[in-house]
Protein backbone atom coordinates (compact mmCIF):
# COMPACT_ATOMS: atom_id res chain seq x y z
CA UNK A 1 0.00 0.00 0.00
CA UNK A 2 1.22 3.36 -0.60
CA UNK A 3 1.12 7.04 1.11
CA UNK A 4 -0.49 9.68 -0.52
CA UNK A 5 -0.86 13.20 -0.12
CA UNK A 6 -4.39 14.73 -1.38
CA UNK A 7 -5.38 18.58 -1.47
CA UNK A 8 -8.83 20.22 -2.01
CA UNK A 9 -8.52 23.60 -3.23
CA UNK A 10 -11.81 26.18 -4.01
CA UNK A 11 -12.36 25.06 -7.42
CA UNK A 12 -15.93 23.05 -8.92
CA UNK A 13 -14.86 19.45 -8.92
CA UNK A 14 -15.11 18.30 -5.37
CA UNK A 15 -16.69 14.78 -6.65
CA UNK A 16 -13.39 14.58 -8.55
CA UNK A 17 -11.81 14.89 -4.76
CA UNK A 18 -14.57 13.18 -3.01
CA UNK A 19 -14.71 9.96 -5.23
CA UNK A 20 -10.40 9.47 -5.20
CA UNK A 21 -10.67 9.61 -1.30
CA UNK A 22 -13.13 7.03 -1.49
CA UNK A 23 -10.88 4.70 -3.97
CA UNK A 24 -7.63 5.37 -1.76
CA UNK A 25 -9.06 4.71 1.75
CA UNK A 26 -11.26 1.54 1.01
CA UNK A 27 -7.93 0.14 -1.40
CA UNK A 28 -6.08 0.47 2.12
CA UNK A 29 -3.26 3.45 1.21
CA UNK A 30 -2.60 5.80 3.78
CA UNK A 31 -3.85 9.54 3.40
CA UNK A 32 -2.13 12.98 4.13
CA UNK A 33 -5.16 15.24 3.39
CA UNK A 34 -5.57 19.03 3.29
CA UNK A 35 -8.17 21.49 2.09
CA UNK A 36 -8.23 24.83 1.62
CA UNK A 37 -10.96 27.21 3.06
CA UNK A 38 -12.72 27.34 -0.17
CA UNK A 39 -12.63 24.07 -0.66
CA UNK A 40 -14.35 22.99 2.56
CA UNK A 41 -16.65 25.42 1.61
CA UNK A 42 -17.26 23.37 -2.14
CA UNK A 43 -16.92 19.97 -0.68
CA UNK A 44 -20.16 20.74 1.31
CA UNK A 45 -22.01 22.32 -2.02
CA UNK A 46 -20.82 19.54 -4.89
CA UNK A 47 -20.80 16.60 -2.41
CA UNK A 48 -23.04 17.04 0.48
CA UNK A 49 -19.84 16.55 2.62
CA UNK A 50 -20.01 18.85 5.46
CA UNK A 51 -16.63 19.48 6.97
CA UNK A 52 -16.17 22.32 9.47
CA UNK A 53 -14.83 23.17 12.54
CA UNK A 54 -11.03 21.88 14.16
CA UNK A 55 -8.88 20.11 12.87
CA UNK A 56 -9.88 16.79 15.54
CA UNK A 57 -13.07 17.78 14.34
CA UNK A 58 -12.47 17.61 10.38
CA UNK A 59 -10.94 14.35 11.18
CA UNK A 60 -13.26 12.56 13.46
CA UNK A 61 -15.81 13.49 10.25
CA UNK A 62 -13.55 12.15 7.63
CA UNK A 63 -12.76 8.98 9.34
CA UNK A 64 -17.03 8.59 9.77
CA UNK A 65 -17.74 9.53 6.20
CA UNK A 66 -15.09 7.42 4.35
CA UNK A 67 -14.88 4.14 6.89
CA UNK A 68 -10.83 4.93 7.48
CA UNK A 69 -9.08 3.09 10.16
CA UNK A 70 -7.61 4.59 12.52
CA UNK A 71 -4.31 6.45 11.04
CA UNK A 72 -5.17 5.83 7.54
CA UNK A 73 -6.00 9.30 6.70
CA UNK A 74 -4.14 12.52 8.63
CA UNK A 75 -5.74 15.76 8.13
CA UNK A 76 -3.99 19.10 8.12
CA UNK A 77 -5.25 22.78 7.86
CA UNK A 78 -4.12 24.67 5.46
CA UNK A 79 -1.88 26.82 7.78
CA UNK A 80 -0.63 24.06 9.77
CA UNK A 81 2.84 24.90 8.68
CA UNK A 82 4.54 22.16 11.08
CA UNK A 83 2.69 18.88 8.76
CA UNK A 84 4.60 16.34 8.22
CA UNK A 85 3.98 17.40 4.11
CA UNK A 86 5.83 20.48 4.63
CA UNK A 87 9.36 18.61 4.85
CA UNK A 88 11.10 16.87 2.14
CA UNK A 89 12.23 14.37 4.41
CA UNK A 90 8.72 12.79 4.81
CA UNK A 91 8.24 10.63 1.60
CA UNK A 92 5.21 9.84 0.09
CA UNK A 93 4.97 8.31 -3.37
CA UNK A 94 2.44 11.25 -4.71
CA UNK A 95 0.79 14.00 -3.90
CA UNK A 96 -2.35 15.06 -6.08
CA UNK A 97 -4.36 18.40 -6.01
CA UNK A 98 -7.55 17.55 -6.97
CA UNK A 99 -9.40 19.69 -8.24
CA UNK A 100 -7.02 22.49 -8.55
CA UNK A 101 -8.09 26.64 -9.07
CA UNK A 102 -6.25 28.88 -11.46
CA UNK A 103 -4.92 30.35 -8.18
CA UNK A 104 -3.65 27.26 -6.55
CA UNK A 105 -1.86 26.52 -10.08
CA UNK A 106 -0.40 30.06 -9.76
CA UNK A 107 0.99 30.24 -6.57
CA UNK A 108 2.44 25.67 -7.36
CA UNK A 109 4.10 26.89 -10.78
CA UNK A 110 5.87 30.18 -8.76
CA UNK A 111 6.95 28.56 -5.99
CA UNK A 112 4.84 30.91 -4.31
CA UNK A 113 4.47 28.85 -1.05
CA UNK A 114 2.02 30.66 1.72
CA UNK A 115 -0.21 27.63 2.80
CA UNK A 116 0.42 24.18 3.08
CA UNK A 117 -0.94 23.11 -0.14
CA UNK A 118 1.36 25.26 -1.60
CA UNK A 119 3.87 24.50 0.45
CA UNK A 120 3.91 20.17 0.07
CA UNK A 121 3.68 21.15 -3.96
CA UNK A 122 6.97 22.75 -3.44
CA UNK A 123 8.34 19.83 -1.72
CA UNK A 124 7.31 17.30 -4.15
CA UNK A 125 8.84 19.61 -7.10
CA UNK A 126 12.01 20.02 -5.21
CA UNK A 127 12.69 16.66 -4.42
CA UNK A 128 11.49 15.46 -7.90
CA UNK A 129 8.31 13.37 -6.44
CA UNK A 130 5.21 12.82 -8.44
CA UNK A 131 2.77 15.63 -8.41
CA UNK A 132 -0.09 15.31 -10.33
CA UNK A 133 -2.19 18.38 -10.94
CA UNK A 134 -5.86 18.15 -12.08
CA UNK A 135 -6.71 22.05 -12.99
CA UNK A 136 -10.51 22.79 -13.47
CA UNK A 137 -11.54 26.05 -15.07
CA UNK A 138 -13.14 27.12 -18.28
CA UNK A 139 -12.58 28.75 -20.69
CA UNK A 140 -8.74 29.68 -19.93
CA UNK A 141 -6.52 32.67 -20.09
CA UNK A 142 -3.49 32.58 -21.93
CA UNK A 143 -2.19 33.30 -17.86
CA UNK A 144 -3.80 30.14 -16.59
CA UNK A 145 -2.10 28.15 -19.92
CA UNK A 146 1.20 29.62 -19.31
CA UNK A 147 1.00 28.25 -15.55
CA UNK A 148 0.48 24.66 -16.77
CA UNK A 149 3.19 24.73 -19.06
CA UNK A 150 5.52 26.27 -16.36
CA UNK A 151 4.09 23.23 -13.71
CA UNK A 152 3.97 20.79 -16.83
CA UNK A 153 8.16 22.02 -17.09
CA UNK A 154 8.76 21.62 -13.75
CA UNK A 155 7.93 17.69 -13.98
CA UNK A 156 4.03 18.28 -12.96
CA UNK A 157 1.62 15.80 -14.66
CA UNK A 158 -1.17 17.94 -15.27
CA UNK A 159 -4.45 15.90 -15.78
CA UNK A 160 -7.41 18.50 -16.94
CA UNK A 161 -10.91 17.65 -15.68
CA UNK A 162 -11.58 16.93 -19.48
CA UNK A 163 -13.86 14.03 -19.24
CA UNK A 164 -14.53 12.03 -22.81
CA UNK A 165 -17.34 10.31 -24.14
CA UNK A 166 -16.33 7.14 -25.95
CA UNK A 167 -17.22 4.64 -23.09
CA UNK A 168 -20.86 6.43 -23.07
CA UNK A 169 -21.41 7.58 -19.84
CA UNK A 170 -24.72 6.85 -18.37
CA UNK A 171 -24.11 9.27 -15.29
CA UNK A 172 -22.01 12.25 -13.86
CA UNK A 173 -20.65 9.55 -11.88
CA UNK A 174 -19.07 7.61 -14.78
CA UNK A 175 -17.36 10.65 -15.90
CA UNK A 176 -16.23 11.17 -12.36
CA UNK A 177 -14.61 7.71 -12.38
CA UNK A 178 -13.18 8.51 -15.67
CA UNK A 179 -10.87 11.25 -14.49
CA UNK A 180 -10.42 9.73 -11.55
CA UNK A 181 -9.32 6.58 -13.16
CA UNK A 182 -6.53 8.81 -15.21
CA UNK A 183 -5.49 9.98 -11.86
CA UNK A 184 -5.05 6.61 -10.63
CA UNK A 185 -3.09 5.65 -13.68
CA UNK A 186 -0.52 8.74 -13.26
CA UNK A 187 0.11 7.48 -9.43
CA UNK A 188 0.80 4.16 -10.46
CA UNK A 189 -2.23 2.77 -8.96
CA UNK A 190 -4.40 -0.46 -10.74
CA UNK A 191 -8.17 0.49 -11.13
CA UNK A 192 -10.58 -0.23 -13.33
CA UNK A 193 -13.16 2.31 -12.81
CA UNK A 194 -13.89 3.24 -16.59
CA UNK A 195 -13.76 1.30 -19.88
CA UNK A 196 -10.40 1.51 -21.67
CA UNK A 197 -10.25 2.20 -25.08
CA UNK A 198 -10.36 -1.22 -27.40
CA UNK A 199 -10.87 -3.18 -24.36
Amino acid sequence: MGTYTIAITGASGAPYAHRLLQVLIKDGHSVYLTVSGEGLSILNDESNLMLKGSETDIQFEIDKQFGAKEGQVRYFDENYMYAPIASGSVKVDAMVVIPCSMKSLAAIANGYATTLIERAADVMIKEKRRLIIVPRETPLSAVHLRNMLTAAELGCHLIPAMPAFYHHPKRVSDMVDFIVGRVLDSMGIENDLSPRWGI
